[in-house]
Formats: structure tokens, C-alpha cells, sequence
């Protein structure tokens, strides 16, 4: 049984506090911390938690939890994870690790000097889809992957200080494309290093500094193409889609939108729909079991069942730590219009991997390029010669 340090009782608080109250029942949270005391009052109240408090050192140094759990602003993370370090406890960070790649490397080299427990809550990697989906893919279902595509949107995110630059470290992509490009990761590969990133973004709709549409290219070493798609002025509630493509297969994800629960109501639904929800009216998409649907209870349960077995989870701080250099690499590419490379301080991958075509004898003198059946029963075969290289094609009788 761990007990738990709540930093945070915002909407990502919220939900994190109820995976882990509704998941293994032996975790609980016993304090709170918030800016607010009467957020931190409240939130305690409704979730039976024994203690709250606006100490932030305080809410850390309790000498009753062994867990500080991170669903704080971003530009809190680094203090709130030293201090954890400090004393020794795990420490489980929300997403971003950090509002850029310097940030979250003081933030891991924290966590290791100390030699803590440490656990990076990317949730929409661990949601059901995903884990079934990556497991299809490591276990070659759809052979190489070439390419990757996942995409966040919604109406733009719940409190002040993701739209405010300086606190969040940017915009759309700071906030949602952290999920994207972690989703590609995993399906790519942690072991391949990304190369380079090529960012378009703009700010289409919103009075802010920071961006609120942005479509992002991430090249792997593999030869892979990571693309991620997000947005804070989409309408209809959160889009949450992914897509792999390999040499053997395709794999579509829709994780929120048209899942199976669909309601029309004239009158109106007057309880919770779903996050990012819009109306109450009309065609709405409810969620069965948000927790589940988003990671969090299988990324909570991976963090804890690590911890206690003394091994790494899926997601730890150098996988913020990556995913933060990738996004500077991005924001450096909106700016000058260009490729630009990820710059990593620290690399834990392979070193080379072979990014060459993909190749399959079909005798002893061709390539097979591509097979197909006919319309009046034959099969067409587009083949190359393996000596001259000329592209031919042969047709087979049923």
C-alpha cells in the first residue's frame, strides 16, 4: 500500500485522484496540497482525503506518504520534483515533464542523483487501444513501421495558465503534442533515435502569444515518419485518433469520438457528458469509464506495480526528458521554417539503425514489389529484377 502526496486539485488532479482511489483500492492519497485553501479544502472533502494544506513543502515532506504525485502548472514541475528528490520519495510527474528539453534534464538528473522512483504520466500511451495496439506491433503484426499519425484536439484547454506562455512553455503543441509524440515513440520504438523536426503552427483564433493549431513531422533514424496533428480550436468536443502504418499492416485508433456511445437528445443531458464536451444537446459522445478510456488506470497501475517490484515503468522521466527535446526541436522549426535537429544531451537508444527499403525475394532473380488479385480471378505480380534493377510484371492463371 503506498500513501500518496496530491500536488494539485485542478481537473488533472481530479482525475488522477479517482484512478487511483477506484483502481487497486489499496493507494490512497493522504494529503493535498493546492494553491487555494479552499480548493484544497473542498477537493479533500469530496475525495476523503485526511489532510490538505497550501505548504507545497509541507504537502512533500509528510511523513506519512512515500509517493508525490505532479498535477501541477507546468512551471512548477522542476521545484515540486527537487523537492521530492530532496527527501527521497518516488515522484510521478504529469505531462510535460518540463516547459522545455533543459528543464526537464535538471528535472531527471534530480530524480537520478537521488536514485528515486521516478514515473512520467503520459496516460494517452497507456490507454486500452494503445497497449493492445502496441503489443500487435511488437509482436510484428504489421512488420516495419513507416509511419505514424496521431492527433489531439479539442476546444482548448480548462484553466489560465495554459494559455499564459510563460507558465505553460507554449501552446498547443506544449499541451498536446507531448501526448503525440510520445504515442509515436512507443509504436516507432524507444530504442530509434528521432532525427530532425519539421512544425508548421499558427495562432488561428485565439487572442494568445502561444499557438493553437500546429502540425508537426518527426524523423526517426529507422526511416520512420512520426506526424502529430493538435489543436485548441477544433469544435465538437476532443478529437483523439492514431494511426500506424508498417510494411505488413495498418492500425486506426479512434479513442474518444465515434467509440460506440453515441446519444441524441433534444431536451438536453443534464449530467456529464464527457471532458471537452461542448453541449448538452444534439448528438453527444458519452465516455463509459473516462479513467479507463484515458490511460490512467493502466498507467497508474504500471507506476505502482513497478515500484514495488523495484523495475522501471513504461513511461519514466527520460522518456519527458526526449519528448521535451523533440518539441524544442519543433519550435525552433516554426521559426525558421526548416528542418531542424532534435538536439539530445543524452541519448539511451541504439546508436545505428538501418533505415534502407524494405525488400522481399519473390525467387531467386526478382524482388516482390506488389501482389493483387483481378477482377476476372488472375493474380497480378509487380516484380524487380534483382540484377539491372528493371521493373517487370507477370500475370498468373487461377
Amino acid at each position: 500500500m503506498h500513501k500518496i502526496t496530491m500536488l494539485g486539485t485542478g481537473l488533472i488532479g481530479e482525475a488522477y485522484t479517482s484512478a487511483l482511489h477506484g483502481q487497486r483500492n489499496r493507494d490512497q492519497v493522504q494529503i493535498a496540497y493546492s494553491r487555494s485553501d479552499d480548493r484544497a479544502r473542498t477537493f479533500a472533502a469530496a475525495w476523503n482525503i485526511p489532510e490538505h494544506t497550501t505548504d507545497l513543502r509541507a504537502a512533500i515532506e509528510h511523513p506519512d506518504t512515500d509517493v508525490v504525485v505532479i498535477g501541477l502548472p507546468n512551471h512548477l514541475h522542476e521545484e515540486a520534483v527537487t523537492l521530492a528528490a530532496q527527501v527521497g520519495k518516488a515522484v510521478l510527474c504529469t505531462k510535460p515533464l518540463g516547459r522545455n528539453a533543459a528543464e526537464a534534464r535538471r528535472m531527471l538528473d534530480a530524480v537520478e542523483k537521488a536514485g528515486v522512483f521516478h514515473g512520467y504520466l503520459e496516460d494517452l500511451a497507456y490507454t486500452p487501444k494503445t497497449l493492445k495496439a502496441l503489443r500487435s506491433v511488437q509482436n510484428g503484426a504489421v512488420g516495419k513501421v513507416l509511419w505514424t499519425r496521431s492527433r489531439e484536439t479539442h476546444p482548448g484547454p480548462h484553466s489560465d495558465w495554459f494559455w499564459d506562455k510563460a507558465q505553460s512553455g507554449g501552446g498547443a503543441i506544449i499541451d498536446l503534442g507531448c501526448h503525440c509524440i510520445e504515442i509515436s515513440r512507443n509504436f516507432i520504438g524507444k530504442a530509434i533515435k528521432p532525427l530532425e523536426v519539421m512544425c508548421w503552427a499558427a495562432t488561428q483564433v485565439h487572442p494568445i502569444e502561444a499557438e493553437d493549431n500546429a502540425v508537426g513531422l518527426v524523423r526517426y533514424a529507422s526511416g520512420a515518419l512520426g506526424q502529430f496533428e493538435v489543436s485548441w480550436a477544433f469544435r465538437g468536443g476532443m478529437d483523439l485518433r492514431d494511426e500506424v502504418t508498417g510494411t505488413e499492416g495498418t492500425i486506426w485508433l479512434n479513442h474518444w469520438l465515434r467509440t460506440g456511445f453515441e446519444m441524441f437528445t433534444a431536451t438536453g443531458e443534464t449530467g456529464y457528458v464527457a471532458e471537452k464536451a461542448e453541449h448538452p444537446t444534439g448528438w453527444l459522445f458519452p465516455v463509459g469509464d473516462e479513467s479507463s478510456a484515458l490511460g490512467m488506470n493502466a498507467m497508474f497501475g504500471d507506476m505502482l506495480n513497478a515500484l514495488d517490484a523495484g523495475q522501471k515503468p513504461m513511461e519514466d522521466f527520460y522518456d519527458g526528458y526526449v519528448v521535451n527535446a523533440i518539441i524544442d526541436a519543433a519550435y525552433r522549426s516554426i521559426a525558421s521554417k526548416q528542418w531542424e535537429p532534435v538536439q539530445l544531451d543524452v541519448w539511451r537508444g541504439a546508436d545505428e539503425i538501418e533505415a534502407s527499403a524494405h525488400l522481399t525475394d519473390y525467387n531467386a532473380d526478382h524482388y516482390l514489389i506488389k501482389q493483387e488479385k483481378l477482377a476476372d480471378g488472375r493474380t497480378k505480380l509487380i516484380l524487380k529484377e534483382k540484377v539491372g534493377g528493371q521493373v517487370v510484371q507477370k500475370v498468373i492463371e487461377p
